[in-house]
């Protein structure tokens, strides 16, 4: 863990080069873990999407617990329940934001036998929040200890020029694919000035974006993180 207090500047102006694009779906439920298969028919609804520079696919979420229903263990066998008001979304560049928000409405992505059908889309600009957090990143020493992943991730990310201030890193989770399983952590970063977080959200950490890995979105209350003793 990493914990170092700096101020950030004042507020500045968001490109819009990368936006997030949100669909609605409808879809009764979907693996846990559907990384894969969700890249992969998303690449069969738009086939030039793996060869993009600057496309990124988030992870479908839902909350923690549903009227009761606690969330269940990651994995292809374990199935989250979608609301109306869950959104699948994804990292673009600007030029394919209009082709996509004509072609991806109306797809039938199937997802380990359960259907999502694609409804309208909706550009939203990237945070200018300081605090980001990623649920899954995949780096070379993700199977090794949380130090040795900090030390990993602060050295990607100093060749962004994004200086580590304050770095929490969370869980592993493995995402399954035909080639075996991808061994992420999640990891948030607090402390980055706004240039820093949108240069991030940009460009993302580590590998396997298609996968839903390395995509940084705002988050709040890290005044109330405290860092690990020992």
């Amino acid at each position: 863990m990493f914990w170092n207090d700096d101020d950030n500047p004042d507020r500045i102006r968001v490109p819009d080069d990368i936006v997030d694009l949100l669909f609605g779906i409808d879809c009764k439920c979907i693996p846990v873990d559907h990384a894969y298969l969700l890249a992969e028919a998303l690449s069969q609804a738009l086939p030039w999407i793996a060869e993009e520079p600057g496309v990124a696919v988030h992870s479908v979420h839902v909350a923690g617990s549903q009227n009761g229903w606690e969330r269940p263990e990651h994995g292809t066998d374990s199935y989250l329940a979608v609301s109306r008001r869950t959104k699948l979304t994804l990292r673009v560049p600007r030029h394919r934001v209009t082709e996509m928000l004509r072609d991806l409405p109306g797809a039938k992505l199937d997802l380990g036998g359960e259907t999502l059908v694609v409804g309208e889309g909706k550009t939203k600009p990237l945070s200018t929040e300081t605090t980001l957090f990623s649920r899954y990143v995949a780096l070379d020493l993700a199977d090794e200890d949380e130090g040795a992943f900090l030390e990993t991730a602060a050295r990607a990310l100093a060749e962004m020029d994004i200086r580590v201030r304050k770095a929490v890193c969370g869980r592993t989770n493995r995402l399954a694919t035909p080639a075996g399983p991808i061994s992420t952590r999640s990891l948030m970063l607090a402390g980055l000035t706004q240039d820093e977080s949108i240069r991030l959200q940009q460009r993302g950490l580590g590998y396997h974006p298609l996968l839903g890995c390395g995509i940084f979105i705002p988050h709040k209350g890290v005044d109330s993180v405290k860092p690990s003793q020992g």
